[in-house]
């Protein structure tokens, strides 16, 4: 019998505590063992969803834990390569939120690192574990739409009512581009497997230093995208792969089954719609136990440090193209 993956988690935060938390808890051969935090109130829900958890007062303190194999690293997006690269070096595998960093060459050390340590580290991008993207992956791969010509993505929702959310905070890493761009962006890139050439247009609006709403297009080759992510619209999502002979459409591409249900819709030309779903899967527990088989040897884990890196990439060229980003 394979011993569980223990898990610790750096930082008490509200997506560890209503997401990755608990599919960490849920995931087959995972075990949910730690968390660091100095506060024993929003440490409480982490204890009654895992009874004997150890709590630590410092996420050095964690690391050290020699029950810990694995750390999830949920903290403030400027921190993210620090403390994935300490936890690498305390010989734990790292799984880190998006997005990795600030900018491509911010992600670099945590790359050195991987490669000197040997150890699993990704970015928490819980999208290509759902097998509806793997679904449209195959649909593009097998040349449904025919050429593809253009690519629709909007991922949008309105925190203006809580202007403390270090999404609005610019120190923190805050803006609609690296918060839900890499989504828009990404799954572009991983469906189509290809790579942008250009920005062709890029209009963003600002508020304290951060992009709330970001109007952008590319070119890649063959084709063309479109994307609108906002952080001051009301909530939509949804990605459209457009070519000369069909349609490809995810209804709730980012937050399946929080959003909408997963659908993938496609016609052709003979304009017959084909729906397909995919009930009641969580892809957190998906992306957890994909780490778990690439830490084991099993299997390859669908989303590089590489691949986060490509993301960056654009959104640095996003924010070229707008004339930079305004001093924090």
């Amino acid at each position: 019998m394979t011993d569980p993956i223990r898990w610790g988690v750096l930082g008490a935060s509200d997506f560890a505590r209503r997401s990755m938390a608990p599919a960490i808890h849920a995931a087959s051969g995972h075990v949910l063992a730690a968390l660091a935090t100095r506060d024993a109130a929003k440490a409480a829900p982490f204890a009654d969803l895992a009874p004997g958890l150890r709590v630590h007062e410092s996420y050095d303190a964690l690391l050290a834990d020699p029950g810990i194999d694995a750390v999830y690293v949920p903290l403030p997006h400027t921190m993210h390569v620090e403390w994935g690269v300490k936890a690498l070096e305390a010989g734990k595998h790292v799984l880190v939120e998006k997005p990795l960093a600030m900018t491509e060459a911010g992600i670099a050390p945590l790359i050195a690192a991987r490669d000197a340590t040997g150890l699993q580290a990704a970015e928490a991008y819980m999208i290509v574990h759902h097998p509806q993207w793997q679904f449209v992956r195959e649909l593009i791969d097998d040349g449904v739409p025919g050429q593809l010509r253009h690519v629709e993505g909007v991922f949008t929702y309105n925190n203006s009512a809580d202007p403390g959310n270090i999404r609005n905070t610019a120190a923190m890493g805050g803006g609609a581009l690296p918060d839900i761009g890499v989504y828009t962006y990404g799954s572009t890139r991983w469906a189509t497997r290809a790579e942008p050439e250009a920005i062709t247009h890029a209009d963003l609006d600002w508020e304290a230093g951060c992009d709330v709403v970001a109007r952008v297009s590319a070119r890649f080759p063959g084709f063309t995208a479109h994307w609108v992510n906002s952080m001051r619209m009301l909530p939509e999502q949804f990605m459209l792969f457009h070519g000369d002979a069909g349609i490809i459409r995810v209804t709730a591409p980012f937050n399946a089954a929080k959003f909408g249900e997963a659908v993938v819709e496609w016609r052709g030309r003979d304009f017959v719609t084909h729906r397909r779903t995919w009930p009641g899967l969580n892809q957190y527990v998906h992306q957890v136990e994909a780490f778990g088989a690439a830490i084991r040897g099993e299997a390859a884990f669908p989303w590089t440090l590489e691949d986060a890196a490509g993301t960056q990439r654009v959104i640095d060229m996003a924010y070229a193209a707008a004339g930079g980003r305004p001093p924090a």
